[in-house]
């Protein structure tokens, strides 16, 4: 954990945090992340690399860094959140994104309480330390993508244009029919979906909800996880839901509400993505720098090239420009609603592509030994090029971000 803190104001409580989370990702996600990419899809969820990780992630409490400690959560304030979220990336970009999603039922549940879901999902969520209680993000769709992101967008309240999964109420039931595609993060192990579907069609898809459903419900069916070039260890999969009935308290909330929840659940996760790439920049920065002070080349060590410290100095700008950034957005957006959603997409669009660059920069200075599975940077870079797609296309959430400026 080599960088300064540019943040004098931080307190001990925080700079604990930084090095328990950073001690984790090096000793426990680091290594398993490395091992789990030489996997197929099938073994990485049936591994026990994969679940002795997800349990120790979730013995030390990382699946709970955004809820409240009046339900059980570690009760971090959002600076805390961005150090827990920066060093698990550093670790592993796949890990944090898992960890980052397994809350999501019960965050968004704790929003908006109600005695049912304290007692059946935020405060059980909590209490859990053995990885049996994992969150997904129901939202991408065969045919939509991060449209269903784009608040603000002429396409968002088309009344032709709507999702598939729809709900339909059925006395004090909702009734859920359709399919969410294979980019459902946590979705092949996940024991509870935060599911984003339609109520009102004739709204478009503003006339959405958002309702909590458990995955073992009659009717709920997974597809395979998917074959993905990077970021190996976080699954993905489709679920299928053929009249899955749900109880009225588990939606959290109804299509007169929704496009603001959008909004906010964007404006979550973008700024939770820039804190987390900022550590996979990070984690390729440094193994450059490490590297080019042990290579000889020319009869030198590569540092000793100027070419070698000049593109170094160059990553290494990117990379605290980038926790700048995420840190700010991060920080006002969690405590400011309704949040300044274009702060959070900048924050991901720049942190990823960030990521992207000083990753390439990191194999480039590593040469041929950088392509080849000897140093984790070819990790690295995979990771950080898939960074680019989920979460929101960063060409289309630009566009997003640019009707709010």
């Amino acid at each position: 954990m080599s960088y300064i803190d540019l943040n004098i104001e931080l307190t001990d409580e925080h700079e604990q945090l930084k090095r328990e989370t950073h001690k984790f990702a090096k000793d426990i996600l680091r290594p398993a992340s490395l091992e789990l990419d030489k996997m197929g899809p099938d073994e990485v969820i049936k591994s026990d690399i994969y679940w002795k990780a997800m349990k120790k992630g979730f013995e030390l409490g990382y699946h709970s860094i955004f809820i409240p400690d009046t339900w059980g959560g570690m009760g971090l304030d959002p600076l805390g959140i961005h150090i827990v979220l920066e060093e698990l990336g550093w670790g592993s970009a796949d890990f944090a994104v898992a960890f980052g999603v397994s809350c999501f039922p019960a965050f968004f549940s704790s929003m908006m309480p109600n005695e049912k879901l304290i007692d059946e999902i935020i405060e059980p969520f909590c209490a859990n330390t053995d990885a049996t209680f994992i969150g997904c993000w129901g939202i991408t769709e065969p045919d939509h993508g991060t449209d269903t992101l784009c608040v603000g967008t002429e396409h968002f309240d088309h009344p032709e244009i709507c999702c598939q999964v729809r709900a339909t109420k059925d006395g004090d039931d909702w009734i859920i029919e359709g399919q969410k595609s294979s980019w459902v993060s946590n979705g092949t192990v996940a024991t509870h979906a935060m599911l984003f579907l339609t109520i009102d069609p004739s709204m478009g898809m503003a006339g959405g909800g958002i309702c909590i459903v458990p995955l073992n419900l009659p009717g709920v069916r997974r597809g395979a996880p998917l074959d993905k070039m990077g970021q190996r260890a976080l699954n993905q999969g489709e679920i299928f839901f053929d009249r899955v009935r749900v109880p009225n308290d588990y939606m959290v909330v109804d299509h007169e509400s929704y496009t603001g929840m959008v909004d906010l659940t964007l404006a979550t996760a973008n700024a939770s993505m820039g804190a987390m790439f900022t550590g996979v920049a990070r984690a390729a920065f440094e193994e450059a720098l490490a590297y080019s002070k042990e290579r000889i080349q020319g009869g030198k060590a590569l540092f000793e090239h100027q070419n070698i410290k000049h593109k170094l100095f160059n990553m290494f700008q990117k990379v605290e420009a980038a926790r700048a950034l995420s840190r700010a957005a991060l920080i006002y957006n969690l405590n400011n609603t309704p949040p300044l959603t274009h702060y959070s997409i900048a924050s991901k669009v720049f942190c990823t592509q960030t990521a992207f660059e000083v990753a390439n920069d990191a194999v480039q200075i590593l040469g041929g030994i950088g392509l080849s599975r000897e140093y984790p940077v070819e990790k690295l870079f995979r990771d950080a090029r898939a960074a680019l797609i989920e979460d929101g296309a960063n060409d289309s959430l630009m566009i997003t971000g640019a009707h709010c400026l």
